[in-house]
This record gives C-alpha cells, sequence and structure tokens, in this order.
C-alpha cells in the first residue's frame, strides 16, 4: 500500500500489492494503458482476487485515489495540530508537498498530476477535496486574523498555493530538474512578499486600444 510518512505493512496483504502495483503501473503507463492482467503480474495475486476487492480497474483507480486523499488529510491534520501560525501552516504545507514530491513522486503525480475525471467521471475534482479545503480555510483564517493580505480567498489561496503546484507539475514533467527542496526558500520568498499585509501596490490596468478595421 502507498503510504507518504509510513511504511508499507510486511507481509503486505493483498489488496495493497495490488493497490501499491497499479498506482506504478498507472503513473507510468497512464490508466488507459493499463489491463487488468497486467496489475495482475506486477502485483504477483490472481484475477479472482483483484476483481473480489475491487471489481475491476475503475475500482481499483478509485480505492487508490481515496486512499491517497486520506493520506493527504492525515497530512492536513498533522499540520493542524503544530503550534504554528497561518502563514507557517501555508509553509509547511508547500514544504511537505515539495519533499514527497522528491521522496513519493508516484503518490504526488497521482495526486495532483494526473487527469482523475477522464478515468473517474463521477467523482468530483480534487480541488473540491477535504484536503484542498483546508488549505482554503488555512488562507481564510490568515486573512481573518491579519496575518495574511486579505482579498478574494480564491485568488488568495491560489496565490499561497498555486505557483506550488505548478511547480510540482513542472518537476513531475521533468522541466524542472533542481529538486523542489532546493527551491523552497526562494518561492516562500516571493509567495509572501506577493501578500504582504502592508498597502498593496496600486497598479492600473492596461488600457486596451481599439485598431480600427
Amino acid at each position: 500500500m502507498p503510504y507518504l510518512n509510513k511504511a508499507a505493512p510486511s507481509p503486505e496483504p493483498l489488496d495493497c500489492r495490488i493497490l501499491s502495483a497499479a498506482l506504478d503501473l498507472f503513473v507510468e503507463r497512464g490508466f488507459h494503458n493499463v489491463s487488468v492482467h497486467d496489475v495482475q503480474r506486477e502485483s504477483q495475486v490472481s484475477i479472482g482476487s483483484i476483481y473480489k476487492h475491487f471489481g475491476g480497474k475503475e475500482g481499483i483507480a478509485k480505492a487508490l485515489y481515496y486512499h491517497l486523499l486520506n493520506e493527504f488529510e492525515e497530512m492536513m491534520n498533522q499540520v493542524m495540530e503544530e503550534d504554528l501560525s497561518n502563514r507557517e501552516r501555508c509553509n509547511r504545507i508547500i514544504a511537505l508537498l515539495f519533499e514527497y514530491t522528491e521522496s513519493r513522486r508516484n503518490i504526488i503525480e497521482y495526486m495532483l498530476h494526473a487527469k482523475h475525471r477522464e478515468f473517474l467521471p463521477n467523482e468530483p475534482p480534487i480541488c473540491s477535496s477535504t484536503p484542498f479545503k483546508v488549505m482554503r480555510n488555512i488562507v481564510q483564517q490568515g486573512m481573518d486574523a491579519g496575518e495574511i493580505r486579505s482579498g478574494n480567498p480564491w485568488v488568495v489561496a491560489s496565490t499561497v498555493f498555486g505557483g506550488a503546484i505548478r511547480m510540482i507539475h513542472l518537476r513531475l514533467d521533468g522541466v524542472m530538474e533542481q529538486p523542489l527542496t532546493e527551491c523552497y526558500d526562494e518561492l516562500i520568498d516571493c509567495m509572501w512578499r506577493g501578500l504582504s499585509t502592508g498597502e498593496a501596490v496600486k497598479r492600473k490596468r492596461p488600457q486596451v486600444v481599439e485598431v480600427a478595421g
């Protein structure tokens, strides 16, 4: 079973072996290029066991999705239990996401990079899941407490976490060769400079010049 911050049990139960094998295959080949027989060979379990536990490939993908969502929720809960300000919680979440991108690449890729709606069309988008709601709530609490510059909650939350998530995508795509953990300090500095609680710099909207037809 793929976990963010703990080791899989040994010996690993059948359902855990199936999910671990499926994660690697889905990330390596893409959901549509993986068959139940591929998962069977990789996990070294019987086809019957796969159908018994998950009912097929979509069932595996759904179970894996919700298992990993639970892992992200546990990560958020641990951050919330720490004695941190809301700004520090934002920093901590970004640091953990960067660390796990380097150490648990397949998990991060499946959760933050895969297009789940293409193979799980009935599942809600990940941005509406509990972990992302927690992230937005932290930002809102930071604005309420005066730690983060007030503004549209979606805009501010996207400013806080959007750059980090974009960098994760670039790293997973192989565009960024430098480990994300080495970019953390610079990202945090740029992010909070843009969200300083001081008076925002007023910028004029660019004028649109109409071109005569």
